[in-house]
């Protein structure tokens, strides 16, 4: 497996816009923490940003021994709106932005049943330029439920579009995560994320889903005992055969006390546990 660690550990969990760290900073915590690459969001770089600093940006993370495993190029994607959608609908500049920082996936947003056949436009475009569309686990969208996730990935059918595996929203959403949920997905499975949390009715924050309406759960590090069980996880993803990309999706550390290259460290060194 290679492990790559999101730009989102530079990111507060409601802030998705505002970094904390500088790329050159959070590329310097992805390499002295052990990571093969970055994830890449808008709030460092993106669609909207000029070509002259995209292509900076390349040289940064290519001068710190890292690769970018995956790009999601707005805003709109990021926080899943309902423009979110539109990267589907004009995505040449997203394939454009992939290849100048060497990414072949492509994180994209589907809201409605009209978005399926502008994701099957999309992905023949990025298909023509061996790129890969992939879309989350993600609550507010049609990938909330196992069984939503695998009739509208059988109904885009084409090979190059994905799915990003993600335990937490599947959990959010009362969907079960574990093995058997990897083995029915698995042939679709592009790319990992993690991220932990506990559920609580009393936690400090609130989604709403459309499956099952608001859930509150608290965040907690990834490390942490009492949440996600990651161990399933791993298991699920061994018994697939799983040696693609693992990603580290957690937001920055909202205890002071803690700062993203400590969180960075401690959560390669557990997820170096997993692995066996």
């Amino acid at each position: 497996m290679k492990f790559s660690i999101s730009a989102r550990i530079a990111e507060g969990f409601l802030s998705k816009r505002e970094a904390v760290l500088t790329l050159s900073e959070l590329a310097e915590v992805a390499r002295t923490a052990g990571y093969d690459a970055l994830c890449m969001r808008a709030s460092q770089i993106g669609v909207h940003s000029p070509p002259e600093e995209v292509k900076q940006a390349g040289e940064i993370i290519r001068n710190h021994g890292l690769e970018v495993t995956m790009i999601s190029g707005d805003f709109d994607i990021v926080y899943n709106n309902d423009d979110g959608p539109n990267c589907l609908r004009k995505i040449t500049p997203y394939l454009d932005f992939a290849e100048t920082l060497g990414a072949a996936m492509i994180r994209v947003c589907i809201k409605t049943e009209e978005d399926i056949a502008h994701a099957q436009r999309a992905s023949d475009e990025a298909a023509e330029r061996g790129l890969k569309l992939v879309h989350q686990c993600h609550v507010q969208s049609l990938f909330e439920t196992v069984e939503q996730i695998f009739d509208r990935l059988r109904q885009i059918n084409r090979n190059n579009f994905g799915l990003i595996y993600e335990a937490a929203n599947l959990e959010e959403c009362h969907q079960v995560y574990g093995p058997d949920t990897i083995r029915r997905l698995g042939p679709k499975i592009f790319n990992v994320y993690l991220q932990n949390q506990q559920i609580n009715r009393n936690g400090a924050v609130t989604l709403d889903t459309w499956s099952h309406g608001p859930v509150s759960f608290d965040i907690i590090d990834i490390p942490d005992a009492g949440g996600i069980r990651f161990d399933d996880v791993f298991e699920g993803l061994r018994g697939i055969g799983y040696s693609g990309i693992v990603t580290v999706h957690q937001s920055a550390p909202e205890n002071d006390a803690t700062t993203p290259a400590e969180s960075a460290r401690k959560t390669r060194d557990f997820l170096q546990t997993l692995v066996h």
